[in-house]
Protein backbone atom coordinates (compact mmCIF):
# COMPACT_ATOMS: atom_id res chain seq x y z
CA UNK A 1 0.00 0.00 0.00
CA UNK A 2 1.34 3.39 -0.96
CA UNK A 3 1.58 5.73 2.03
CA UNK A 4 1.58 9.34 0.99
CA UNK A 5 1.51 11.45 4.16
CA UNK A 6 3.58 11.69 7.35
CA UNK A 7 0.46 10.95 9.36
CA UNK A 8 -0.09 7.80 7.29
CA UNK A 9 3.50 6.72 7.95
CA UNK A 10 2.83 7.10 11.66
CA UNK A 11 -0.23 4.92 11.32
CA UNK A 12 1.76 2.29 9.40
CA UNK A 13 4.33 2.12 12.20
CA UNK A 14 1.60 1.91 14.81
CA UNK A 15 0.11 -0.99 12.83
CA UNK A 16 3.42 -2.84 12.98
CA UNK A 17 3.43 -2.42 16.75
CA UNK A 18 -0.10 -3.75 16.97
CA UNK A 19 0.86 -6.81 14.94
CA UNK A 20 3.58 -7.49 17.47
CA UNK A 21 0.96 -7.32 20.24
CA UNK A 22 2.36 -4.12 21.74
CA UNK A 23 0.08 -1.70 23.57
CA UNK A 24 0.00 1.64 21.79
CA UNK A 25 -1.87 4.91 22.05
CA UNK A 26 -2.13 6.84 18.80
CA UNK A 27 -4.37 7.52 15.83
CA UNK A 28 -5.87 4.84 13.61
CA UNK A 29 -3.95 1.57 13.58
CA UNK A 30 -3.23 0.28 10.09
CA UNK A 31 -2.42 -3.39 9.80
CA UNK A 32 -0.11 -3.31 6.79
CA UNK A 33 0.30 -7.03 6.06
CA UNK A 34 -0.60 -10.37 7.52
CA UNK A 35 -2.90 -11.02 10.46
CA UNK A 36 -2.78 -10.10 14.16
CA UNK A 37 -1.32 -12.59 16.66
CA UNK A 38 -3.47 -15.62 17.37
CA UNK A 39 -5.29 -15.97 20.71
CA UNK A 40 -5.10 -19.32 22.48
CA UNK A 41 -7.18 -20.77 25.28
CA UNK A 42 -10.54 -20.92 23.52
CA UNK A 43 -12.54 -23.27 21.33
CA UNK A 44 -15.68 -23.07 19.23
CA UNK A 45 -18.68 -25.25 20.10
CA UNK A 46 -21.22 -25.87 17.33
CA UNK A 47 -24.71 -24.87 18.43
CA UNK A 48 -26.27 -25.77 15.08
CA UNK A 49 -25.14 -26.35 11.49
CA UNK A 50 -28.58 -26.38 9.86
CA UNK A 51 -29.18 -22.79 8.75
CA UNK A 52 -29.44 -21.79 5.07
CA UNK A 53 -27.02 -18.91 4.37
CA UNK A 54 -27.79 -16.92 7.49
CA UNK A 55 -27.21 -13.17 7.99
CA UNK A 56 -28.34 -11.91 11.41
CA UNK A 57 -29.33 -13.26 14.83
CA UNK A 58 -31.26 -12.04 17.86
CA UNK A 59 -32.31 -13.57 21.17
CA UNK A 60 -35.81 -13.95 22.55
CA UNK A 61 -36.38 -13.35 26.25
CA UNK A 62 -36.42 -17.11 26.95
CA UNK A 63 -32.95 -17.63 25.38
CA UNK A 64 -34.06 -19.01 22.02
CA UNK A 65 -32.78 -17.29 18.90
CA UNK A 66 -34.29 -15.90 15.72
CA UNK A 67 -31.92 -16.07 12.73
CA UNK A 68 -32.50 -14.56 9.29
CA UNK A 69 -31.72 -16.41 6.09
CA UNK A 70 -30.58 -14.26 3.17
CA UNK A 71 -33.09 -15.87 0.79
CA UNK A 72 -35.99 -14.55 2.88
CA UNK A 73 -36.39 -17.22 5.55
CA UNK A 74 -36.52 -16.87 9.33
CA UNK A 75 -35.48 -19.61 11.73
CA UNK A 76 -36.12 -20.33 15.41
CA UNK A 77 -33.11 -21.94 17.10
CA UNK A 78 -33.78 -23.83 20.33
CA UNK A 79 -30.61 -25.68 21.24
CA UNK A 80 -29.82 -27.85 18.24
CA UNK A 81 -33.43 -27.78 17.05
CA UNK A 82 -34.09 -25.41 14.12
CA UNK A 83 -37.61 -24.55 12.98
CA UNK A 84 -38.54 -22.30 10.06
CA UNK A 85 -40.77 -19.39 11.07
CA UNK A 86 -43.25 -18.15 8.46
CA UNK A 87 -43.24 -14.41 7.73
CA UNK A 88 -46.60 -13.12 6.57
CA UNK A 89 -46.68 -10.51 3.79
CA UNK A 90 -42.98 -9.68 3.62
CA UNK A 91 -42.40 -6.89 1.06
CA UNK A 92 -40.79 -7.74 -2.27
CA UNK A 93 -37.37 -9.16 -1.49
CA UNK A 94 -34.37 -8.65 -3.73
CA UNK A 95 -32.29 -11.76 -3.12
CA UNK A 96 -29.43 -11.02 -5.47
CA UNK A 97 -25.76 -10.18 -4.98
CA UNK A 98 -25.38 -8.79 -1.47
CA UNK A 99 -29.13 -8.22 -1.16
CA UNK A 100 -31.63 -10.34 0.74
CA UNK A 101 -33.22 -10.58 4.17
CA UNK A 102 -30.47 -9.18 6.36
CA UNK A 103 -30.30 -8.04 9.99
CA UNK A 104 -32.71 -8.64 12.85
CA UNK A 105 -33.32 -7.11 16.29
CA UNK A 106 -36.09 -7.30 18.88
CA UNK A 107 -37.46 -4.24 20.62
CA UNK A 108 -35.58 -4.10 23.94
CA UNK A 109 -38.72 -3.28 25.91
CA UNK A 110 -40.54 -6.44 24.78
CA UNK A 111 -39.54 -9.05 27.34
CA UNK A 112 -42.61 -11.30 27.21
CA UNK A 113 -44.65 -12.93 24.48
CA UNK A 114 -45.43 -11.33 21.12
CA UNK A 115 -42.26 -9.21 20.81
CA UNK A 116 -41.82 -6.69 18.02
CA UNK A 117 -39.30 -7.97 15.48
CA UNK A 118 -37.30 -5.51 13.35
CA UNK A 119 -35.63 -6.72 10.15
CA UNK A 120 -33.70 -5.03 7.37
CA UNK A 121 -33.85 -6.20 3.79
CA UNK A 122 -33.09 -5.34 0.19
CA UNK A 123 -36.34 -4.41 -1.48
CA UNK A 124 -37.16 -4.02 -5.18
CA UNK A 125 -35.54 -5.27 -8.36
CA UNK A 126 -32.04 -5.37 -9.83
CA UNK A 127 -32.69 -2.09 -11.64
CA UNK A 128 -34.35 -0.24 -8.75
CA UNK A 129 -33.81 -1.23 -5.14
CA UNK A 130 -33.17 0.13 -1.68
CA UNK A 131 -32.66 -0.94 1.95
CA UNK A 132 -35.83 -0.99 4.04
CA UNK A 133 -36.72 -1.59 7.70
CA UNK A 134 -39.76 -3.72 8.48
CA UNK A 135 -41.46 -4.58 11.76
CA UNK A 136 -43.63 -7.57 12.62
CA UNK A 137 -44.95 -9.42 15.67
CA UNK A 138 -43.64 -12.87 16.61
CA UNK A 139 -46.43 -14.86 18.24
CA UNK A 140 -44.31 -17.94 18.91
CA UNK A 141 -45.15 -19.61 15.60
CA UNK A 142 -45.02 -16.93 12.90
CA UNK A 143 -44.23 -13.28 12.29
CA UNK A 144 -47.38 -11.41 11.37
CA UNK A 145 -48.60 -7.81 10.95
CA UNK A 146 -45.48 -6.98 8.95
CA UNK A 147 -45.21 -3.33 7.92
CA UNK A 148 -42.53 -1.17 6.36
CA UNK A 149 -41.28 1.44 8.82
CA UNK A 150 -38.61 3.06 6.68
CA UNK A 151 -37.12 2.90 3.19
CA UNK A 152 -33.87 4.49 2.05
CA UNK A 153 -33.91 7.08 -0.70
CA UNK A 154 -32.92 7.47 -3.48
CA UNK A 155 -33.27 4.03 -5.04
CA UNK A 156 -30.23 2.47 -6.68
CA UNK A 157 -29.47 -0.32 -9.13
CA UNK A 158 -27.34 -3.42 -8.78
CA UNK A 159 -26.77 -5.84 -5.94
CA UNK A 160 -24.08 -4.10 -3.88
CA UNK A 161 -23.77 -2.25 -0.58
CA UNK A 162 -26.99 -2.43 1.39
CA UNK A 163 -25.36 -1.91 4.80
CA UNK A 164 -28.25 -3.05 6.95
CA UNK A 165 -27.03 -3.51 10.53
CA UNK A 166 -29.27 -2.23 13.32
CA UNK A 167 -28.66 -1.58 17.03
CA UNK A 168 -30.61 0.03 19.85
CA UNK A 169 -29.29 3.02 21.77
CA UNK A 170 -29.99 3.40 25.51
CA UNK A 171 -32.60 6.09 24.80
CA UNK A 172 -34.78 3.64 22.86
CA UNK A 173 -33.84 4.90 19.41
CA UNK A 174 -32.50 2.68 16.66
CA UNK A 175 -29.33 2.99 14.57
CA UNK A 176 -29.50 1.59 11.04
CA UNK A 177 -26.73 1.54 8.45
CA UNK A 178 -27.27 2.20 4.73
CA UNK A 179 -24.56 1.35 2.16
CA UNK A 180 -23.39 3.91 -0.38
CA UNK A 181 -24.93 2.00 -3.29
CA UNK A 182 -21.96 0.24 -4.85
CA UNK A 183 -18.66 0.50 -6.67
CA UNK A 184 -18.08 2.34 -9.95
CA UNK A 185 -19.64 2.10 -12.49
CA UNK A 186 -22.72 1.90 -10.23
CA UNK A 187 -24.56 5.23 -10.34
CA UNK A 188 -27.40 6.85 -8.42
CA UNK A 189 -28.96 9.50 -10.61
CA UNK A 190 -26.14 11.51 -12.18
CA UNK A 191 -23.59 10.65 -9.45
CA UNK A 192 -21.29 7.73 -8.84
CA UNK A 193 -22.96 5.68 -6.12
CA UNK A 194 -20.08 6.15 -3.69
CA UNK A 195 -20.38 9.95 -3.91
CA UNK A 196 -23.81 9.69 -2.29
CA UNK A 197 -22.02 9.18 1.03
CA UNK A 198 -21.20 12.93 1.09
CA UNK A 199 -24.73 13.95 0.03
CA UNK A 200 -26.92 14.78 3.03
CA UNK A 201 -29.91 14.72 0.70
CA UNK A 202 -29.41 10.96 0.30
CA UNK A 203 -29.66 8.21 2.90
CA UNK A 204 -27.04 6.16 1.04
CA UNK A 205 -23.66 5.98 2.77
CA UNK A 206 -24.99 6.95 6.20
CA UNK A 207 -26.04 5.67 9.60
CA UNK A 208 -29.57 6.67 10.54
CA UNK A 209 -31.10 7.25 13.96
CA UNK A 210 -34.78 6.36 14.02
CA UNK A 211 -37.56 6.17 16.57
CA UNK A 212 -39.13 2.76 17.25
CA UNK A 213 -41.79 3.52 14.63
CA UNK A 214 -39.21 4.32 11.93
CA UNK A 215 -39.51 8.11 12.07
CA UNK A 216 -36.57 10.52 12.38
CA UNK A 217 -35.47 10.42 16.03
CA UNK A 218 -35.86 13.72 17.91
CA UNK A 219 -32.61 15.61 18.33
CA UNK A 220 -30.78 14.29 15.26
CA UNK A 221 -28.01 16.89 14.91
CA UNK A 222 -28.18 17.27 11.13
CA UNK A 223 -31.95 17.65 10.90
CA UNK A 224 -31.81 21.46 10.93
CA UNK A 225 -29.16 21.62 8.20
CA UNK A 226 -30.52 22.88 4.87
CA UNK A 227 -31.10 20.01 2.43
CA UNK A 228 -30.26 17.27 4.95
CA UNK A 229 -32.55 14.30 5.47
CA UNK A 230 -33.70 14.28 9.10
CA UNK A 231 -32.99 10.58 9.69
CA UNK A 232 -29.24 10.90 9.12
CA UNK A 233 -27.08 10.49 12.24
CA UNK A 234 -23.64 10.22 10.63
CA UNK A 235 -22.41 10.13 7.04
CA UNK A 236 -19.38 9.47 4.86
CA UNK A 237 -19.69 5.69 5.27
CA UNK A 238 -19.09 3.13 2.54
CA UNK A 239 -20.81 -0.07 3.70
CA UNK A 240 -21.31 -0.59 7.43
CA UNK A 241 -22.08 -4.23 8.27
CA UNK A 242 -21.38 -4.13 11.99
CA UNK A 243 -22.86 -1.90 14.70
CA UNK A 244 -22.77 -2.33 18.46
CA UNK A 245 -23.51 -0.12 21.45
CA UNK A 246 -21.13 -0.66 24.37
CA UNK A 247 -21.78 -0.67 28.12
CA UNK A 248 -21.28 3.10 28.28
CA UNK A 249 -23.75 3.78 25.48
CA UNK A 250 -21.08 4.54 22.84
CA UNK A 251 -21.81 3.35 19.30
CA UNK A 252 -19.19 1.54 17.23
CA UNK A 253 -19.34 0.51 13.57
CA UNK A 254 -17.25 -1.72 11.31
CA UNK A 255 -17.11 -0.71 7.68
CA UNK A 256 -16.02 -2.29 4.40
CA UNK A 257 -13.44 -0.28 2.53
CA UNK A 258 -12.65 -0.95 -1.14
CA UNK A 259 -9.35 -2.74 -1.85
CA UNK A 260 -7.96 -2.25 1.65
CA UNK A 261 -9.12 0.41 4.05
CA UNK A 262 -11.65 -1.49 6.14
CA UNK A 263 -12.42 0.49 9.28
CA UNK A 264 -13.77 0.52 12.79
CA UNK A 265 -15.20 3.86 13.88
CA UNK A 266 -16.68 5.28 17.02
CA UNK A 267 -19.89 6.74 15.64
CA UNK A 268 -21.17 10.05 16.93
CA UNK A 269 -24.07 12.14 15.73
CA UNK A 270 -23.41 14.84 13.16
CA UNK A 271 -19.95 13.56 12.22
CA UNK A 272 -18.53 12.95 8.72
CA UNK A 273 -16.50 9.74 8.43
CA UNK A 274 -14.93 10.69 5.14
CA UNK A 275 -15.85 8.23 2.40
CA UNK A 276 -14.90 8.63 -0.46
CA UNK A 277 -12.82 11.76 0.25
CA UNK A 278 -10.94 10.04 3.08
CA UNK A 279 -9.87 6.41 2.81
CA UNK A 280 -6.97 3.98 3.11
CA UNK A 281 -8.34 1.93 0.21
CA UNK A 282 -7.56 1.60 -3.48
CA UNK A 283 -9.88 1.66 -6.48
CA UNK A 284 -10.66 -1.89 -7.62
CA UNK A 285 -9.89 -1.31 -11.29
CA UNK A 286 -7.17 1.36 -11.36
CA UNK A 287 -5.49 0.40 -8.05
CA UNK A 288 -5.14 4.12 -7.39
CA UNK A 289 -5.73 5.51 -3.87
CA UNK A 290 -9.25 6.80 -3.20
CA UNK A 291 -9.18 10.12 -1.39
CA UNK A 292 -6.64 11.10 1.25
CA UNK A 293 -5.75 9.25 4.41
CA UNK A 294 -6.95 12.10 6.61
CA UNK A 295 -9.04 15.18 5.81
CA UNK A 296 -9.56 18.10 8.21
CA UNK A 297 -13.06 18.11 9.63
CA UNK A 298 -13.58 14.40 9.00
CA UNK A 299 -13.27 11.65 11.62
CA UNK A 300 -10.23 9.37 11.51
CA UNK A 301 -11.00 5.67 12.06
CA UNK A 302 -10.11 4.03 15.35
CA UNK A 303 -8.76 1.07 13.38
CA UNK A 304 -8.05 0.76 9.65
CA UNK A 305 -7.04 -2.50 8.01
CA UNK A 306 -5.07 -3.28 4.88
CA UNK A 307 -5.41 -5.90 3.53
CA UNK A 308 -9.13 -6.13 4.15
CA UNK A 309 -10.58 -8.70 6.54
CA UNK A 310 -14.03 -7.72 5.11
CA UNK A 311 -15.67 -6.97 8.48
CA UNK A 312 -19.22 -8.14 9.15
CA UNK A 313 -20.81 -8.24 12.58
CA UNK A 314 -19.53 -6.46 15.68
CA UNK A 315 -19.79 -7.30 19.37
CA UNK A 316 -18.71 -5.66 22.63
CA UNK A 317 -17.65 -8.15 25.28
CA UNK A 318 -18.69 -7.88 28.93
CA UNK A 319 -18.85 -11.59 29.81
CA UNK A 320 -17.17 -13.54 32.58
CA UNK A 321 -15.82 -16.56 30.67
CA UNK A 322 -12.83 -14.52 29.42
CA UNK A 323 -12.22 -11.72 31.97
CA UNK A 324 -9.17 -10.55 30.01
CA UNK A 325 -11.42 -9.73 27.04
CA UNK A 326 -13.84 -7.46 28.86
CA UNK A 327 -14.23 -4.08 27.23
CA UNK A 328 -13.02 -5.36 23.84
CA UNK A 329 -14.68 -5.16 20.45
CA UNK A 330 -14.94 -8.34 18.36
CA UNK A 331 -15.21 -7.92 14.60
CA UNK A 332 -16.12 -10.78 12.29
CA UNK A 333 -14.14 -11.27 9.07
CA UNK A 334 -15.60 -12.60 5.82
CA UNK A 335 -12.32 -12.67 3.90
CA UNK A 336 -10.04 -13.25 6.89
CA UNK A 337 -12.29 -16.01 8.30
CA UNK A 338 -11.57 -14.92 11.84
CA UNK A 339 -12.65 -12.76 14.74
CA UNK A 340 -10.53 -9.70 15.45
CA UNK A 341 -10.33 -8.71 19.12
CA UNK A 342 -9.72 -4.98 19.45
CA UNK A 343 -8.71 -4.00 22.95
CA UNK A 344 -9.79 -0.48 23.89
CA UNK A 345 -8.40 1.78 26.58
CA UNK A 346 -10.68 3.87 28.80
CA UNK A 347 -10.73 6.71 26.28
CA UNK A 348 -11.85 4.41 23.44
CA UNK A 349 -8.52 4.13 21.63
CA UNK A 350 -7.48 0.80 20.17
CA UNK A 351 -4.38 -0.45 21.97
CA UNK A 352 -4.06 -4.07 20.80
CA UNK A 353 -5.39 -6.49 18.18
CA UNK A 354 -5.56 -10.28 18.30
CA UNK A 355 -7.22 -12.92 16.13
CA UNK A 356 -9.38 -15.99 16.72
CA UNK A 357 -9.12 -18.27 13.66
CA UNK A 358 -12.65 -19.46 12.86
CA UNK A 359 -11.78 -21.10 9.54
CA UNK A 360 -14.98 -19.94 7.84
CA UNK A 361 -16.44 -16.66 6.62
CA UNK A 362 -17.91 -14.84 9.62
CA UNK A 363 -21.15 -12.98 8.88
CA UNK A 364 -22.11 -11.94 12.41
CA UNK A 365 -20.81 -11.98 15.97
CA UNK A 366 -22.89 -11.14 19.03
CA UNK A 367 -22.71 -11.51 22.77
CA UNK A 368 -25.64 -13.59 23.96
CA UNK A 369 -27.69 -13.05 27.11
CA UNK A 370 -25.57 -15.74 28.78
CA UNK A 371 -22.48 -13.55 28.32
CA UNK A 372 -20.94 -15.86 25.70
CA UNK A 373 -19.77 -14.84 22.23
CA UNK A 374 -21.70 -16.36 19.33
CA UNK A 375 -20.46 -16.51 15.76
CA UNK A 376 -22.65 -16.89 12.67
CA UNK A 377 -20.84 -18.27 9.62
CA UNK A 378 -21.56 -17.26 6.02
CA UNK A 379 -22.00 -20.61 4.28
CA UNK A 380 -24.67 -22.41 2.25
CA UNK A 381 -25.29 -24.28 5.52
CA UNK A 382 -24.45 -21.67 8.12
CA UNK A 383 -23.34 -22.58 11.60
CA UNK A 384 -23.77 -20.91 14.94
CA UNK A 385 -20.63 -21.30 17.03
CA UNK A 386 -20.26 -20.51 20.74
CA UNK A 387 -16.82 -19.38 21.93
CA UNK A 388 -15.90 -21.07 25.22
CA UNK A 389 -12.69 -21.55 27.25
CA UNK A 390 -10.47 -24.43 26.16
CA UNK A 391 -9.46 -26.23 29.35
CA UNK A 392 -7.55 -29.01 27.63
Amino acid sequence: MQLRQPQAVLRYLVGAAVLAGAAVSALAQVQATGAPPQIKGWRAETVTDALPQAWGMAWLADGRMLVTGKAGTLHLVNGKQVTEVPIEKLPTLMDSGQGGLLDIALHPADKGSNPRVYMTMANGSSSENRTILVQGIFDGKKVHSVKTLFQASPSKSGGQHFGSRIAWLPDGTLLMSIGDGGNPPQRVGNMLARDQAQNLGSHNGSILRLSADGKPAPGNPLASKAGALPEIWSYGHRNVQGIVVDAEGRAWASEHGPRGGDEINRVEGGKNYGWPLQSFGLDYSSREPIGKHSVPGMVDPVVAWAPSPAPSGLAYYTGSAFPQWRGSLFSGGLASKDLRRIELDKSGKAVRQESLDIGARVRDVRQGPDGQLYVLTDESKSRILRIVPDKS
